[in-house]
């Protein structure tokens, strides 16, 4: 049972991609995967809540695993 089907199997996510982000004139809204403020799911990461970034991408590139994400979220439901 795949619990997210918008998540891909494989990759990585950026922020707004886990906790959202409204629309714009330009840009569409990102519906939240955790739905929880930026200030909020930084820190649960600093307090081990949340999974820990991965920054092998880029200097300036802070991602998630999406299995990382998935298991947070198996362990929520």
């Amino acid at each position: 049972m795949q619990l997210h089907p918008a998540l891909p199997e494989t990759g990585y996510l950026r922020l707004p991609q886990i906790v959202g982000k409204p629309g714009t004139d330009t840009a569409p809204a990102i519906p939240a995967i955790i739905p929880v403020s930026r200030s909020t799911w930084w820190a649960g990461v600093r307090s081990g809540r949340y999974p820990q970034p991965v920054r092998t991408l880029g200097d300036r590139i802070t991602a998630w695993r999406v299995e990382d994400i998935r298991a947070l979220i198996e362990r929520a439901a």
